[in-house]
């Protein structure tokens, strides 16, 4: 089993590119990168926290998923 973030799919589904959330969060673009193409091994629970707050997400599943 593994973790999958769907933030890249959440961003097209919002017309959202990756720019516009790095300037809303004030997370670094390469780090927003990184975390829609499932290139990290770890998450920043801060990150997630303000990915989240900013689209309006209220449930993490939305964004990571556990997939087998």
């Amino acid at each position: 089993m593994h973790l999958t973030i769907r933030l890249s799919e959440i961003l097209k589904e919002r017309g959202m590119t990756q720019k516009q959330l790095s300037e809303l969060t004030g997370i670094r673009p390469a780090a927003i990168s990184e975390i829609c193409n499932n290139q990290r091994t770890s998450i920043n629970r801060e990150h997630i926290e303000k990915i989240a707050e900013c689209l309006g997400i209220q449930d993490v599943r939305d964004i990571i998923r556990l997939e087998k």
